[in-house]
């Protein structure tokens, strides 16, 4: 059904390549060889490997960074774009609402350089907080949003969106999702399209956005809408595929793949771009059909603008507005609408799956923090990262958990609005620095009574063991400056800092416990490298003397996943044993062990 097309940026009878690519490793792809200059981002799930990827092409060619935020990166390549270069920015969904102030802005004063942004959804909630759709900020800052359906496309929309952008005079979004993002598919490639840059712009009407320029830009961009409608309905991305003419399906992104799986046969508008649509095309289809559905994942941004059109049209009725989707849920929703029949009954038995809870990697120094943070008996604002595990059993640390860098300011209001309990902020070295600084100028100046826990792991983990300004390396892996987090926090006003090895459990308690004493702002650094990344940690595994436990269970309080109930019972409780594969020997277990019968593992005589 996929009609294969080229972009504008495509050499003429240029040598093709196929290669095995996710839609993250096409997408970085496709930026390099439609002339990128300049690439930022900020690490997010199911975002993070577009950069790194980028960051493997020649540096002669682009220049590819790691910023603090979403809104830096974007304000970076916002920067190119001025200067007149080809620009790239990307981030997962929730980092576009960092970055939102800076769009609407610019989707009023458009480019120069075209400028790209990969904003990668995830329906389902597999690594987020929220299951935002991305699509209603194309529609609040009237912006092209490309959605791709599989990785070849995510290639070609995303060099096709360089030339609607420079085109079109606008930023453009190219709309992936978690399943696209990490999905692995055969994709041909080509050759680099080394763009000329552009002088910059003299003309301030354009690039400063005062009200009496803006009020001038909002009527360019409603112009722009109404020339981008027309463009889409005649481009080869947007697809009318004709079958059985009782009903037609309305679909875009990784829901069209879904729809032809369970419908071959049927009648379908694929639209590569679900903003601005094309409404004497959408007219026309409808009109072709007796019934029209749109498949669309999360919010009914199709359904509702089609049915604006006064076209009656179905959708969320029959398929939900939460979750990911897949060809059983799409099925499911034709079933429903009495497109196709029910399924015979299944009356196999299938077992339950057995899910293993998520937790914190055997010798994590979040845990040894979380343990005093709960000893403590104090209010606990957390934060996004690893250490957000901490809010489930058995180190249950974390009382609440609503964005990156919310933890300070959450921990101001509690204080401020009269918690009774100590207040305190849990908030990790990358996120710090994401949105975590200006929190704790705020905190200083306000004055609260509140300790923050600073969790340097001195990389930003969750993501994948990405580099930061705290860990004195660029995203290519050259040295860089680092920031001296003492220093830093002092500059912020804070009187009390104090730093602490995170496997010192016993200084880490009596530190906290200084910390929350302490009137005002206290800021505690936990010091110790993440156990994965850059490097995997691994020390002497450690070893449970059996004949000795007593079965008092108190380092499974830790949480740690090397640490397993053995078949041996004392006194009608399981004893406790290691496992030497997963133990990188952090010796928590054995300072928190009672009887002291846990020690560094003998190794096996050789004969």
């Amino acid at each position: 059904m996929h009609t294969p097309w080229q972009a504008a940026t495509t050499l003429k009878g240029e040598p093709k390549e196929l290669r095995p690519l996710t839609g993250n490793e096409a997408i970085a792809r496709a930026a390099w060889e439609a002339g990128v200059r300049v690439a930022a981002a900020y690490p997010g799930t199911p975002s993070t490997e577009i950069l790194e990827n980028l960051g493997t092409y020649p540096a002669e060619d682009l220049h590819a960074q790691w910023s603090t935020n979403e809104k830096v990166a974007l304000d970076v390549a916002i920067g190119a774009s001025f200067a007149g270069s080809r620009a790239l920015c990307a981030m997962k969904h929730v980092g576009l609402n960092v970055a939102a102030d800076a769009l609407m802005s610019f989707a009023y004063i458009g480019v120069n350089g075209g400028l790209v942004l990969i904003v990668c959804d995830d329906p389902g909630i597999h690594s987020s907080q929220n299951e935002q759709d991305s699509r209603i900020y194309g529609l609040l800052g009237t912006l092209p949003i490309l959605e791709p359906s599989d990785a070849q496309e995510a290639y070609e929309f995303t060099k096709l969106a360089f030339d609607i952008s420079e085109q079109f005079d606008t930023p453009v979004i190219v709309r992936s999702t978690t399943r696209l993002s990490h999905t692995r598919s055969t994709v041909s490639v080509g050759l680099r399209c080394e763009v000329p840059a552009r002088v910059f712009l003299e003309k301030p009407s354009k690039n400063v956005m005062i009200p009496a320029h803006a009020r001038g830009r909002h009527v360019a961009v409603l112009e722009r809408e109404a020339k981008l409608k027309e463009y889409f309905a005649v481009s080869a991305i947007t697809q009318w595929e004709t079958g059985d003419p009782s009903f037609g399906i309305v679909t875009a992104g990784t829901c069209y793949p879904y729809v032809r799986e369970v419908l071959p046969n049927a009648t379908v508008l694929k639209l590569g771009a679900s903003s601005p649509l094309p409404e004497q095309l959408l007219r026309d289809f409808c009109g072709s059909v007796d019934r029209v559905f749109v498949v669309e994942e999360l919010e009914p941004i199709i359904e509702k603008e089609i049915a604006s059109l006064g076209i009656k049209v179905e959708g969320k009725r029959f398929f939900p507005r939460a979750g990911e989707f897949s060809p059983e849920v799409v099925r499911a929703g034709l079933v429903q609408a009495g497109i196709l029949p029910s399924p015979p009954s299944l009356n196999a038995w299938v077992p339950e799956p057995i899910v293993r809870p998520p937790v914190l990697c055997a010798g994590c120094p979040h845990t040894s923090s979380f343990m005093a943070v709960r000893a403590s008996g104090a209010r606990v604002a957390g934060d996004i990262g690893c250490y957000t595990l901490a809010v489930l059993d058995p180190l249950r640390g974390i009382d609440t958990c609503v964005a990156m860098g919310s933890s300070i300011g959450n921990a101001v209001g509690m204080s401020k609005a009269g918690e009774t309990k100590p207040v305190v902020a849990t908030i990790g070295d990358s996120t710090f620095l994401h949105a975590g600084i200006p929190a704790l100028i705020d905190a200083v100046y306000n004055q609260a009574n509140i300790a923050v826990m600073l969790l340097d792991n001195h990389i930003t983990a969750m993501t994948g063991g990405q580099e930061h300004p705290g860990t004195g390396r660029t995203l290519r892996g050259d040295p860089a400056p680092q920031i001296n987090y003492e220093a830093l926090i002092r500059a912020c006003g804070v009187q009390w800092v104090k730093t602490v090895d995170s496997y010192d459990l016993a200084a880490t308690h009596q530190a906290l416990r200084e910390a929350i004493a302490y009137r005002g702002v206290a800021v505690l650094i936990s010091n110790r490298p993440c156990v994965l990344d850059p490097i995997k940690i691994k020390g002497p595994p450690l070893e449970i003397n059996a004949s000795q436990c007593t079965a008092c269970q108190s380092c499974m309080n830790l949480g740690c996943p090397a640490l397993t109930w053995s078949d041996e019972w004392f006194e009608g409780r399981h004893r406790i044993k290691i496992d030497p594969a997963l133990c990188i020997g952090c010796t928590l277990c054995a300072q928190v062990c009672t009887i002291d019968c846990i020690k560094i593992a003998t190794p096996p005589v050789t004969p």
